[in-house]
């Protein structure tokens, strides 16, 4: 379970899975004071992303999609001059329900008040792994492959989901995000390659 506030640090593009590893270059003063207290406390932090129109109020406190996801800083590098290479793994979905800012100044950053949001399980493993089968096929004919031979198949079924998502555009790791169980975004993920491989999308059929 999540605690009831944790900072989070908004991204136009980037989105973070449940599971999933993602690594960050932290640069900015207010970002560089967030990790550094994280490290102190819970070393929680929630990645965000930021909806359309960010550019003009950056500074500030733009506007970010309502649901994100908790990650735990598992490893964390400062550098000499102050900024750091941490790696999150993430850990849990959240709403925002409202916002409170940290620190003063250039260091001053986001801080949110969230309610957990807890995925449904798998379900019938048969059904996930029959969407397993048709992600694996969608991603061979994708890469001109052999799915037997480049896709091990010890590869847990969440690793190979969101390692794949994240090749998508923004809005649409956006929308698997939020995705009710790993099913779903399986499922999900499929029907995308699937129009993407028709021959109406074209330049569209091969992952980005």
């Amino acid at each position: 379970m999540l605690p009831s506030e944790i900072p989070i640090f908004p991204l136009p593009n980037v989105v973070l899975f449940p599971s999933a590893l993602l690594p960050l270059h932290i640069f900015e003063p207010r970002y560089r004071a967030m990790v550094a207290d994280a490290l102190d406390g819970e070393r929680l932090i929630g990645m965000v992303m930021l909806r359309p129109g960010w550019e003009t109020i950056y500074e500030h406190t733009p506007d970010v999609y309502p649901i994100g996801c908790a990650g735990f800083i598992t490893h964390a590098e400062r550098l000499a001059d102050g900024r750091y290479n941490i790696m999150l793994r993430g850990l849990e979905k959240f709403r925002i329900l409202g916002e409170r800012t940290a620190r003063e100044g250039a260091e001053q950053y986001r801080i949110a008040r969230i309610e957990s949001i807890k995925e449904a399980k798998p379900g019938a493993a048969a059904a996930t792994q029959d969407a397993r089968r048709r992600l694996e096929k969608l991603i061979a004919r994708t890469l001109h492959k052999n799915e037997h031979d480049f896709i091990p198949k010890d590869v847990p079924d969440a690793d190979l989901v969101h390692a794949i998502a994240q090749h998508l555009e923004p809005l649409e790791k956006q929308a698997l995000l939020e995705c009710n169980s790993l099913l779903e975004r399986c499922e999900a993920l499929v029907e995308l390659l699937e129009m993407r491989m028709m021959p109406t999308h074209g330049a569209k059929s091969r992952l980005h």
